[in-house]
């Protein structure tokens, strides 16, 4: 993946994405979406600082 992106343009199009999805969810649908979401970014992120922790080993 380049991460050589324009940052402004990254959040424009995540913004506009969650506007779309909100626009085309009920309200349970669109709280488990967030739900799966933030456990997949928490699980992301607890990946990468592992391989992290284990490139300095």
């Amino acid at each position: 993946m380049n991460n050589c992106c324009d940052p402004l343009a990254l959040t424009t199009a995540v913004n506009t994405l969650a506007v779309a999805m909100a626009k085309n969810l009920n309200d349970d649908e669109l709280t488990f979406c967030s739900t799966v979401l933030v456990q997949l970014g928490d699980t992301l992120s607890t990946i990468a600082m592992q391989r992290s922790l284990c490139k300095e080993s």
